[in-house]
């Protein structure tokens, strides 16, 4: 079978990569050989990577249609088409709306099982954002044998803005890399691994409610994710949180993790947070209550204000000197596991017909 992603680093911590490579181990783990179709602005390769057989395909430049507001990618399609007609492949998993154009040519062309994970939400908004978006999702749920939602929220969105009733696969985490293990720092400690740059992630919000927390609790500080893009600010330290085993040890030194984030299609760190044993707080809003469903492993905040989202920080730290607390946290982790996302995925590949 082939994955295809038009962008694969899998030393960058970014959702897709990570999403890629989890289901990849998964696959491998179970006995399927996925090939990864990618692209990259060089000379075509072909390389195994930790397991992973990767075919990296040139990629034209896209600059002219970037300008004009159109949909990413599209310029890695013909190739990715072309190497999915000679790859004599089973079934092709798209992970992105362009490599479901490629997709959806070669189920026409084969007549074999295609299908897409979408990893946003497809609401009027996502939609709408770049030039041709909405025309390429329609054409997906048309197209494609599948195409699968990463949570409830989503999945609704997909009903309300397209018709269609995808089912729902939330991702998984690796709950072997992220796991309890070592102790708690000695003073209260907030992470954030969420961008700083990216407005919707509310991140100068979360500082703004680190300065009404340390009211209470002088000694409290706030972990966030390099490079540093915002002021200096008393209690702030910047980690390189792209990283995966600094950001696994950084949440198990963590009291609490933190996401102030909207329009999250699921909120792929606050369950790697509660795979550390480490309870969780997230604005109400989009997917995050899926995640953060029980007063058990976290808090909700339901107002964009330094005050509502101090206020569940300090709950939420309070939570976390529970002794029950971290059991609590690694039980809901293990329902979010990659081995349970790679279980949905196979199932699915053989209600499409693929030999497995």
């Amino acid at each position: 079978m082939a994955l295809l992603s038009p962008c694969y680093w899998p030393e960058v911590r970014r959702g897709g990569e990570r999403f890629v490579r989890e289901l990849a181990d998964g696959l491998i783990g179970a006995g399927v050989a996925p090939t990864l179709i990618t692209s990259h602005p060089g000379r075509p390769s072909r390389r195994v990577e930790d397991g992973l057989r990767v075919l990296r395909l040139p990629r034209p430049p896209e600059g002219p249609l970037l300008r004009r507001g159109c949909e990413r990618y599209l310029t890695h399609v013909p190739l990715s088409e072309i190497a999915l007609r000679v790859g004599h492949f089973g079934l092709a998993h798209a992970t992105y709306p362009a490599d479901a154009l490629a997709a959806a040519r070669w189920r026409a062309a084969t007549g074999r099982p295609a299908l897409l994970t979408y990893l946003g939400i497809p609401d009027a908004v996502g939609l709408d954002a770049r030039r041709g978006h909405r025309r390429l999702m329609e054409q997906a749920v048309a197209r494609l044998d599948r195409v699968v939602a990463l949570s409830v929220h989503a999945a609704r969105a997909f009903a309300d803005e397209l018709g269609y009733a995808a089912p729902v696969i939330a991702p998984g985490i690796d709950t072997d890399a992220f796991s309890p293990g070592g102790e708690r720092a000695a003073h209260p400690v907030i992470l954030c691994a969420a961008d700083a740059r990216e407005p919707r992630k509310h991140v100068p919000l979360l500082v703004a409610a680190l300065e009404r927390v340390r009211g209470e609790l002088p000694d409290a500080e706030l972990w966030l994710s390099a490079p540093r893009s915002l002021p200096v600010t008393p209690g702030v330290r910047w980690l390189n949180l792209d990283d995966r085993g600094v950001l696994a040890a950084a949440l198990r030194r963590a009291w609490l993790a933190a996401l102030p984030s909207e329009s999250e299609a699921f909120g792929l760190v606050l369950a790697e947070a509660l795979a550390c044993g480490t309870p969780v707080v997230g604005y109400a809003d989009a997917a995050i209550p899926e995640i953060i469903d029980s007063p058990t492993v976290g808090r909700l905040f339901d107002t964009l204000t330094p005050g509502a989202l101090a206020e569940a920080l300090l709950a939420g730290l309070e939570l976390s000197g529970r002794p029950e607390t971290a059991g609590a946290c690694r039980r809901r982790a293990l329902e979010l596991s990659s081995a349970r996302m790679t279980a949905a995925y196979l199932e699915l590949y053989r209600e499409l017909g693929l030999e497995l």
